[in-house]
């Protein structure tokens, strides 16, 4: 392969071992099977970022998003109230030059 690099790895006897099996397992040569479990290692670690960066953006916008929920929620119940005090205080149509009359909201 060119530009291809050499690579000296030391193993326990025991992992040497297993990855013998697993060569046997999977009909592969060393080389082949060492570079696609690098590369699916490196997938998986990009992969696990990305799906931390993501867990941190959705913690981080939790507080905001909550944050503007309640603003509207303040501001929903201020117009509640003045809509109400306003229907309390309502006259009758044809009723001319009198008195408010005041009805109770239950």
């Amino acid at each position: 392969m060119p530009g291809s690099k050499k690579l000296v790895v030391n193993l326990s006897e025991t992992l040497n071992e297993e990855f013998n099996r697993a060569l046997k397992e999977d009909c592969k040569k060393r080389s082949e099977f060492i570079r696609e479990a690098i590369i699916l290692y490196i997938e998986q670690k990009k992969s696990r970022k990305y799906i931390d960066e993501m867990k941190n953006g959705y913690l981080d916008m939790g507080q905001i998003n909550l944050d503007f929920s309640e603003m509207g929620f303040s501001s929903d119940s201020t117009d509640l109230i003045e809509y109400e005090a306003k229907l309390s205080e309502s006259d009758f149509p044809n009723d001319h030059n009198s008195e408010t009359r005041r009805y109770i909201l239950c």
